[in-house]
């Protein structure tokens, strides 16, 4: 009875421990282009292209398949998904330059905000203020924008690409500092991460904090510490950085395509990461919760 006891605790043990990951659902349930990985304030786990591009899977807490959530208009398809603090849901579609807003309690997406002039738009992340910070790749020319998205005095959302000390890379990967100061640009084709000051609709004191290899970089997100959380897509890790760049820790993946990652579970220090070497999502539990965890839960 004891060995059995013993023998029964040793996978919940395993699962328990820091940044190690384990493959979380079935290999194929998402396509090529899965991305955009978000979690809502009671642990659903949110994920675009569901076995068609097009569509948003949904992962509840504690479950190892994934079901279909909703379907974007005709033509559009998500490539980023965040959540603020009131349950509202952010889709960036890059095929048809729009940002889609989901109501909390609703399925149907309903178009806030669009731009002939983008040309993505790829990764989304929200302030504290609920501003939108969008980076706009033109991956053919290897440029880049990052456009600020924010309320007019009418309610509706409009936004402008902001004004840069310097010719932006193929910006992708984006997030804020806990502190809403500091924004983290990642440049996929020269692999750099850049820093930038936020300076109401500009960027300033643009900083080069880590330069990784060429087209190895793909999403990244923040903890509440401030530390950087970087997919290395190719490398098959995440690679783990102090605010001003340093490496801390790179962590060992179980395929080698990750293209973004997302902070969630009850006490947002686990970390899920969308493969798209295999179509499914992986998982690790790390020692700080994620920045838009904290302030979901409005607990920073």
């Amino acid at each position: 009875m004891l060995v059995t006891l013993a023998l029964a605790t040793v996978p919940a043990l395993a699962t328990s421990k820091l940044f190690e990951s384990a493959q979380l659902t079935p290999s194929g349930e998402y396509t090529f282009g899965i991305e955009g990985p978000a979690v809502d304030r009671d642990g659903n786990l949110y994920v675009v292209n569901l076995g068609k591009p097009g569509t948003i899977g949904r992962l509840a807490p504690e479950a190892t398949t994934s079901e279909k959530f909703t379907e974007l208009p005709d033509g559009s398809v998500g490539n980023a998904i965040r959540i603020d603090a009131a349950g509202t849901m952010f889709i960036a579609d890059y095929k048809k330059h729009n940002i889609f807003a989901i109501a909390p309690g609703e399925t149907a997406p309903h178009l806030v905000f669009h731009a002939d002039d983008m040309s993505q738009p790829n990764d989304i992340t929200l302030s504290r203020d609920g501003t939108i910070y969008a980076s706009d790749p033109n991956w053919k020319a290897r440029s880049g924008r990052i456009w600020r998205i924010a309320r007019g005095p009418n309610g509706a959302l409009q936004g402008e690409a902001m004004a840069a000390p310097r010719a932006m890379g193929t910006a992708n990967g984006i997030d804020l500092s806990p502190d809403g100061r500091t924004l983290y640009v990642g440049e996929s084709s020269s692999g750099e991460i850049w820093s930038y000051a936020v300076d109401g609709d500009a960027l300033a004191t643009p900083r080069l904090i880590r330069r990784f290899e060429p087209n190895t970089i793909d999403g990244l997100r923040t903890d509440a510490s401030g530390r950087l959380f970087v997919a290395r897509i190719l490398k098959g890790s995440i690679a783990v950085l102090t605010p001003d760049g340093r490496a801390i820790r790179e962590i060992t993946l179980r395929a080698k395509e990750p293209t973004n990652l997302a902070f969630g579970g009850s006490d947002g220090k686990t970390v899920f990461v969308t493969q798209r070497q295999g179509g499914f999502v992986e998982s690790f539990r790390t020692d700080v919760e994620g920045r838009e965890h904290c302030l979901q839960t409005q607990t920073c």
